[in-house]
């Protein structure tokens, strides 16, 4: 099964495992970034700012999967 280019938001496309028309789901998934934005935060403003990174989708990873089959897609890396 090949991997496919993805994008940031959920795609209309054909699933290359069960082969059917879809729009992917997106999850969204933590990276260094997002915890180095959030210890960040932590440093300079306050401690309470530290949840932010983990609630704002632009700073994590999006995730594809089929919503049929769940089969990975791929993944939009930020």
């Amino acid at each position: 099964m090949s991997v496919i280019q993805v994008g940031p938001q959920s795609m209309l496309l054909i699933c290359p495992a069960c082969h059917a028309s879809i729009k992917s789901r997106v999850e969204h998934s933590s990276t260094t970034r997002t915890h180095i934005m959030a210890a960040l935060l932590c440093l300079f403003l306050c401690w309470p700012c530290v949840c932010v990174p983990y609630y704002v989708d632009s700073c994590q990873n999006a995730d594809h999967y089929c919503p049929s089959c769940n089969a990975y897609l791929g993944t939009y890396k930020r």
